[in-house]
């Protein structure tokens, strides 16, 4: 009683602090970015005055040297494509390797598990060799990386939720003449809405704010928004247009916060979900 007196006590407050800290670097993004460029490194932490304050200047110029809005088009592309090609195959991975019991399956599991374990940087020259050489360097070839990489965690979460569900369910719908196919979309499918939801949802989060990857096959030919906002930013010895930079960083938050803020309930259930049960 005594340590869940002290544990409710201190939760809150210790809670408070962190949600506190993650929040200022947003803040002090947002505030900079009305600022000119030459006060944002000498007073990055004062509020704009009379004479720091800048308007929308730095987003009209950051929006028209930086491509933003075709590479945000990009982003989106490569985002919705990757997240719901993760998804339709992951699930029924995680369906398969979970219904179908044999050293193949067992083996296949403990695989996706390993991948989510292996740094990116043990892989990433031997991964853009390859997808160069299979023609995958384009928008559409990218989707499939973000498959291989998205799908360790994906499958794990996945397998964990489809214990959960009564092989009745299934052997009732193949009696009623369904196909593999047609009990898994129309009977599996829906009930592992909150888990799928959830898989959705951190993969968008990654692949929207990923630098390294596109960065890596896709180059600055065809740049993603965090690629096209470094890229855009950087001027000659080493100067950095910090106003802009700041603004296009705000454009680019805004959307993933409106999506996580829209979506969150499920994260937590998705994740318990498919963490515990089975």
């Amino acid at each position: 009683m005594k340590k869940t007196k002290i544990s409710s006590i201190l939760t809150p407050p210790i809670l408070t602090v962190l949600a506190v800290l993650f929040v200022i670097p947003i803040l002090l993004v947002f505030i900079n970015s009305f600022k000119s460029k030459f006060y944002i490194i000498g007073t990055p932490f004062e509020l704009p005055d009379k004479e720091t304050f800048v308007g929308l200047s730095n987003y009209i110029k950051g929006l028209s040297t930086s491509g933003f809005f075709e590479a945000f088009l990009r982003s989106v592309f490569i985002t919705v494509g990757s997240v719901i090609l993760i998804v339709i195959c992951t699930s029924m991975t995680a369906w398969y390797i979970t219904r179908v019991k044999t050293v193949f399956t067992k083996m296949l599991y403990y695989l996706f598990v390993f991948s989510m374990v292996v740094p990116f940087q043990m892989v990433m020259y031997t991964m853009t060799f390859t997808v160069t050489s299979l023609n995958l360097d384009n928008p559409v070839g990218i989707i499939f990386v973000y498959l291989g990489f998205g799908a360790g965690l994906s499958v794990f979460m996945l397998s964990g939720f489809v214990k959960s569900v009564p092989n009745e369910i299934e052997e009732a719908a193949m009696i009623d003449g369904c196909t593999p196919l047609q009990t898994f979309f129309r009977v599996v499918f829906p009930i592992l809405k909150p888990t799928a939801i959830t898989v959705a949802i951190l993969n968008a989060m990654w692949i929207w704010n990923d630098y390294l990857l596109p960065y890596l096959i896709l180059g600055t030919g065809q740049k993603t928004v965090p690629v096209a906002i470094q890229i855009s930013m950087q001027g000659a010895y080493g100067s950095v247009d910090w106003g802009g930079f700041m603004a296009m960083l705000v454009l680019a938050i805004i959307p993933i916060i409106v999506f996580y803020l829209s979506s969150q309930k499920y994260i937590i259930k998705g994740v318990v979900a498919g963490a515990v049960k089975g």
